[in-house]
């Protein structure tokens, strides 16, 4: 298998004075309550966010009971979401082929399954592969273990590989070691794979050390920082996804470098995935909704797309 060399980011030096914050949280909460209000939307307006949600979206299976047919079933779901005619009276021909998810997302044992039928539509190009890895989803496994899971997946054909930091060393205070860590996992993907760092907002016990841990994952090296695994009890929210930008926001004040956001967990419904574009696009701006900077993790999310869709240009061919 030949590799693509990807733009990827650098691993920049440890840096604790990036560390330094406190927040307010029901400062937070007021802030992404009101901005959670003006994402009401509806008739064309709503059809054409659930479009722009689908293109976010990393199509996601992570059971224990995945199989190659159910891999199969998603990576086809993700390539081919409707049937062309439906959309044709409100499409430019030209555009229909950009009607896909972002990417699908399985486990590193999946991902030749999902190569071989992103093969077989010939969509290597237009849907990406990712794997989480490094002992998904606690993390609670050996280091070395951990590295080989990410070679193992981008040897199947991973190009995204999500990993999950290691909540043991960031409940501790050890921000230097979470950061060498995931250092070694940027080094483990080299330009070969984008890496996403798994922050397991909800284990983390603090808004203060989601932010820190944003901090290091993004001095590590990381392309993008990701909310959750979707297995802990809280998982994306508003409010941590509010703190997460001022990370990447302040980040890319000191150092210059983009980094992406991908909320995971929670995020079912498009009224759900509207809210947290508008939370982007109010935030850090309207070019950051493109899949090069923005990504739904979800497993039910295409239903609803699906639903409004359809309902949607029902209505339409009616009016």
């Amino acid at each position: 298998m030949e590799f693509k060399e990807l733009k990827v980011n650098k691993t920049l030096p440890y840096d604790a004075t990036l560390l330094r914050v406190n927040f307010s949280l029901p400062q937070l909460n007021e802030i992404a309550a009101n901005i959670s209000q003006e994402s009401n939307v509806s008739g064309a307006h709503e059809v054409a966010w659930a479009l722009k949600a689908l293109t976010l979206t990393d199509l996601t299976t992570l059971a224990g009971d995945d199989t190659a047919a159910n891999v199969r079933r998603l990576v086809t779901r993700a390539c081919l979401p409707f049937e062309p005619q439906l959309l044709e009276h409100f499409i430019e021909p030209t555009l229909q082929t950009d009607i896909h998810c972002a990417a699908v997302c399985v486990y590193p044992a999946r991902v030749g399954d999902a190569y071989k039928t992103l093969q077989q539509f010939g969509k290597l190009d237009d849907v990406s592969i990712a794997a989480v890895a490094t002992g998904f989803p606690t993390g609670q496994y050996g280091l070395q273990t951990r590295l080989q899971e990410i070679n193992y997946a981008i040897l199947a054909g991973a190009t995204e590989i999500d990993i999950v930091i290691n909540r043991q060393l960031a409940l501790g205070g050890d921000w230097e070691g979470v950061y060498n860590e995931v250092v070694l996992m940027r080094n483990a993907c080299g330009q070969r794979a984008h890496l996403k760092t798994i922050l397991a907002i909800g284990e983390l016990g603090s808004m203060e050390n989601v932010y820190k841990a944003s901090m290091v994952c993004m001095l590590a090296g990381a392309d993008f920082i990701k909310t959750s695994t979707g297995k802990e009890a809280v998982n994306a929210t508003l409010p941590v996804g509010l703190v997460m930008i001022f990370a990447i926001q302040e980040f890319k004040r000191r150092t210059g470098t983009i980094v992406g956001l991908k909320p995971a967990g929670g995020v079912r419904t498009v009224r759900d995935a509207i809210a947290w574009m508008t939370l982007v696009k109010e935030t850090l701006g309207l070019h950051w909704l493109q899949p090069e900077l923005f990504r739904f993790g979800a497993s039910g999310l295409l239903d609803d797309i699906e639903k409004v869709v359809r309902s949607g240009v029902a209505k339409l061919e009616k009016a």
